[in-house]
């Protein structure tokens, strides 16, 4: 009897010395950070104003506890907004001005239709019906685990909720499968999950916080607004391209055997679940029909003027009304406020960068005549911000912190080069949204990773390739789609 009891007792030890040694690792991240930030602050050049030092040693520090996270991201966001009100490095008005942005509704407002469209069966009916058709065989199998991501894409904003959604279906999938799935089946689906979360991103203005941060720093410091359909019509071409480059990769990245390309169990098993589900049921239908306003409201842009956070923040609405809607208002805003703190202090930290000189500085530090010739040729400009955009997101992992670091910076370079600052700002984005090489470069990927059946090392072959071919892919929408449409 002493035996089960001694085994208890070693378990619990063991679990403390792990809490504790996990609690000793976050508390030398928090130090390291505190430590680098005033690094930072004091190897500064004596010409840089306090509030631009104070304010580059925040990016710094925001950069660094985002990408290694010994605390959770709102807590890090809170504590940077507390940094720059106490040392005074803008005004207070300008502290807050980010929660005050639209773009901070529009992500409110995105993911309570995602908490609505997840209380129907409507997630699940999308995703069985293409895995019960093509979820036989490993190429359909993949291929249906990258296209219902882009299809969740215009309705659910937020591709950390995209992938959340696919990764339980792909890890079923993979269950199903068996002993089949324990190689380079495995990699490649979770792989393709992560991935496919991404490229979802790419053409949906809403469907990525890079692309609103994007827009809103745009239209915050050059006046320039892009639509949603706008938006759409720039990158869709890429968005089409980069889906089946994804599959082909993968296929290639993690060679099968034959007996690992058929599975047709599984696909009796999906379409079994689905004929379980039966046909839609109102509540599908009224959330359909929401859905569609929604899209058509926020393709419709350019006609009523409505910003997009306004159809989402009606979709809303609609969902909790009684009769009309279809799930409850106290479920709704059972939201992530954590994501909600992230885009405000980065869109804060972001126009802070700019009022308080620190954008302009180092503007001026970059401005060497060598990349003003660069960014004053349309196609060297594309090739130069891809470049110095994917090797710069290597190093500032995070999307949100990369985008409101590079965006200001690139507006200031592209008005002295006389460069379009709408072309040089969408390259940005575009190459900070398609991170691959490693986990922390996107949110899909985190989520894949953390599910413990893959490592980063699995990342690494395909992440590269890929990063090569989206920025060839980008070159040549450039040079042919974008040109036409007088971008080049």
């Amino acid at each position: 009897m002493a035996f089960p009891n001694t085994r208890v007792k070693v378990n619990v030890v063991a679990k403390q010395k792990q809490k504790s040694s996990l609690e000793v690792k976050k508390i030398i991240l928090l130090l390291l950070g505190i430590a680098l930030m005033a690094g930072v602050y004091f190897i500064l050049p004596a010409n840089y104003t306090g509030s631009a030092r104070m304010m580059l040693s925040c990016l710094v520090l925001s950069v660094f506890y985002w990408t290694f996270e010994p605390i959770p991201i709102g807590l890090t966001a809170v504590i940077l907004l507390i940094i720059m009100l106490v040392f005074g490095v803008v005004t207070t008005d300008v502290v807050y001005s980010g929660f005050a942005s639209p773009a901070v509704f529009l992500i409110i407002g995105g993911m309570m239709l995602a908490k609505g469209v997840n209380d129907t069966t409507l997630t699940k009916r999308i995703a069985y019906i293409f895995l019960s058709k093509w979820g036989g065989t490993a190429k359909g199998l993949l291929a249906s685990i990258l296209m219902i991501p882009q299809i969740q894409s215009f309705f659910i904003p937020a591709a950390a909720v995209r992938a959340q959604l696919m990764l339980p279906i792909a890890t079923m999938s993979l269950d199903t499968i068996g002993e089949k799935a324990k190689g380079n089946l495995r990699k490649m689906i979770l792989l393709g999950v992560a991935f496919g979360g991404t490229v979802s991103g790419t053409a949906v203005m809403t469907a990525a916080i890079g692309n609103i941060l994007t827009v809103e720093l745009l239209k915050e410091f050059v006046g320039i607004k892009i639509t949603y359909i706008q938006w759409f019509t720039y990158t869709f071409p890429i968005w089409l391209i980069m889906i089946p480059i994804l599959w082909f990769t993968l296929l290639k990245s993690f060679p099968l055997t034959e007996e690992e390309k058929h599975f047709p169990h599984v696909q009796q098993e999906l379409e079994n679940k689905l004929e379980e589900l039966g046909r839609l049921n109102v509540e599908e239908k009224k959330c359909l029909a929401i859905l569609f306003i929604i899209v058509a409201l926020w393709f419709t842009e350019p006609l009523h003027g409505l910003h997009p956070s306004v159809p989402a923040l009606i979709g809303v609405v609609l969902m909790a009304l009684p009769g009309i809607g279809f799930t409850s208002w106290g479920n709704l805003v059972k939201i992530n406020f954590d994501t909600v703190l992230l885009m405000g202090v980065t869109l804060s930290l972001g126009y802070a960068f700019n009022k308080s000189g620190a954008a302009k500085l180092i503007g001026d530090s970059l401005s060497s005549d060598w990349i003003l010739y660069f960014l004053h040729s349309p196609v060297v400009a594309v090739i130069t911000i891809l470049v110095i955009t994917h090797i710069l997101h290597l190093a500032v992992a995070n999307v949100s912190t990369a985008v409101v670091t590079l965006v200001p910076i690139f507006i200031g370079l592209s008005t002295k080069a006389g460069a379009d600052p709408v072309l040089i700002c969408l390259t940005a984005s575009i190459a900070c949204l398609h991170g691959y090489i490693l986990v922390v470069e996107a949110t899909p990927n985190i989520i894949v990773y953390s599910s413990g059946r893959i490592q980063q090392k699995e990342f690494l072959m395909p992440g590269l390739w890929l990063t090569g071919l989206m920025s060839v892919v980008v070159l040549v929408i450039a040079v042919t789609w974008w040109n036409w449409l007088g971008l080049l």
